[in-house]
């Protein structure tokens, strides 16, 4: 199983916009073969001292996937291209930690 936490930095004050077209691309996600956990997720308030600063201007996702191949294939699926090109100017930075179980 591999795991995958993708920071999102988004052009400031279009996290909204971005979200719209994440949304969008959710479910052809969920559909593909391999693919276990997939959904966008942004900082919640909290009053947990260790936590990092607010960041309004990016989305984290938090990926689950059967295997390395399985990730691979999704990053070279159709509708990542489309979403790619919906997105291309809200989006700012792109990092990708890809984890597997300890």
């Amino acid at each position: 199983m591999i795991h995958v936490i993708a920071t999102i930095s988004i052009a400031p004050g279009k996290r909204a916009d971005y979200l719209e077209h994440f949304h969008w691309l959710v479910p052809l996600v969920h559909a593909e073969e391999g693919c276990l956990e997939y959904g966008p997720t942004v900082d919640a308030v909290t009053t947990i001292a260790v936590q990092v600063p607010l960041r309004p201007d990016v989305v984290t996702v938090v990926e689950k996937w059967e295997s390395l191949a399985a990730l691979a294939a999704h990053s070279k699926a159709p509708h990542m291209d489309e979403y790619r090109a919906k997105v291309k100017d809200l989006v700012t930075g792109v990092s990708l930690q890809v984890l597997e179980p300890a």
